[in-house]
């Protein structure tokens, strides 16, 4: 980044007065009769209503838009382990998105926490406040436990976006990228660098999708993740395969999908020759993506590229996802996020990027013309529509799954995944 930028980015945080994010009134406080109401002696009864009935919270509180934003701060970006309050721009950042995007309010809180076990207990004790919890830089492979821990314990939803964000936008991408190149998903195999939270459940949300998990090649720092290693955590375990392959060059070679989600620079021009035919190659590593998209379209141009950065076709954007999900779930009151509610999403944003480009994204991003193919098989951020139609999906998914306790809104625009 140029001392411009860095410049423009601190300034940005700092002025017009620290930080992204504040706190409005919703209903008037001008009287004494307003602040009667809203506090003593008034707010003893919607305090009864809860006690007597704990749904009516919903209907009291802000709880049901009410998202928070906890982490620990071990896996910031791409910057590592630096602490809860180092992580306190990007969790505000996360908040801002998601009212921007989907209306939904929501708390960062940062975390001071001994053990994994200490940062579960803490969660758990303040998970009544909100709606859902989005869990967010945590470091693998403690986010797995910490996650499906939460969920166990928590009736609200909970989400690793680092994790399931990532994985939906990813399956979505796939899905399109694969219809253009004419071929399908159980067929194809998938080499993917990198081990860690997003990767594995990318790779999850393939396989729920129709992939087949022997034709997933997974390489870690020690090569290839196959059945013969003695190495492996439980969760790289589950993608161990009986294969002769060792190393990333036995991966990609033949390989129909490249999915990096490792570091810059991983992956070379020669590795990527080796590819199948109309190959697909998604170098999700941010800032620098695994190899730059002139080098493989300059060896491979009959591939389809997709990386993490808004300056280049295709970018695998999380928030194409968890303002919506979320937005979906609250909704509905939705006690869990499950994997139905992801796939609809993933199938979602693939389904919306085949519709016409409308004009305020084109305006957006300066262009004259966009249309389905292979530099457009994601939605972009400044769509609209992903606010009906993704958050839609989510929540018709949840009651079709019973794991919701509302109704689909009848402000809803769709009034089943099967509009879309």
């Amino acid at each position: 980044m140029s001392e411009d930028m860095k410049q423009k980015a601190l300034d940005y945080h700092q002025f017009p007065k620290p930080g992204k994010i504040s706190i409005e009134l919703t209903t008037p406080a001008e009287t004494s009769m307003d602040l009667s109401l809203a506090y003593s002696p008034g707010v003893a009864e919607p305090v009864k209503e809860i006690a007597a009935d704990p749904e009516n919270a919903y209907k009291y509180t802000a709880k049901g838009n009410l998202v928070a934003v906890i982490t620990d701060g071990t896996a910031i970006l791409g910057l590592g382990n630096l602490g809860p309050l180092a992580s306190k721009p990007v969790m505000e950042g996360k908040a801002l998105l998601f009212k921007r995007f989907a209306g939904v309010d929501s708390i960062d809180i940062e975390v001071e926490s001994e053990s994994p076990q200490a940062f579960i207990d803490t969660v758990r004790r303040i998970a009544n406040t909100f709606g859902g919890i989005n869990l967010e830089d945590i470091k693998a492979p403690e986010c797995f436990e910490i996650e499906r821990t939460l969920i166990e314990q928590c009736d609200i939803p909970v989400f690793h976006d680092d994790q399931h964000g990532t994985a939906i936008v990813t399956v979505a991408g796939v899905l399109n990228a694969l219809e253009i190149q004419g071929k399908k998903i159980d067929e194809v195999t998938m080499a993917v660098l990198g081990a860690g939270a997003a990767a594995i459940s990318c790779s999850k949300l393939l396989i729920l999708a129709g992939m087949k998990r022997e034709n997933i090649f997974m390489c870690d720092r020690n090569g290839v993740i196959h059945s013969g290693r003695t190495d492996l955590n439980q969760y790289k375990a589950g993608f161990a395969v009986d294969t002769d392959k060792r190393t990333v060059d036995d991966a990609i070679n033949g390989a129909d999908i490249f999915l990096g989600l490792s570091g810059p620079d991983m992956v070379t021009g020669d590795q990527i020759k080796t590819m199948a035919e109309n190959p697909i190659v998604f170098a999700c590593a941010n800032p620098v993506p695994e190899i730059m998209p002139d080098i493989v379209k300059a060896v491979r141009p009959d591939a389809i590229m997709a990386t993490g950065r808004s300056d280049f076709p295709n970018q695998v954007n999380n928030v194409l996802g968890f303002p919506f999900i979320f937005r979906g779930a609250l909704d509905v009151r939705a006690k869990r996020i499950n994997e139905e509610m992801k796939l609809a999403a993933a199938k979602a944003l693939a389904a919306l990027a085949k519709e016409p480009v409308t004009p305020e994204v084109l305006k957006a991003y300066g262009l004259d013309s966009l249309e389905f193919g292979p530099e457009y098989i994601i939605p972009k951020a400044v769509d609209s529509r992903l606010l009906g139609i993704v958050s839609t999906a989510v929540a018709a998914t949840a009651i079709e799954t019973g794991v919701a306790d509302g109704p689909l809104p009848a402000n809803y625009p769709l009034k089943s995944v099967k509009d879309i």
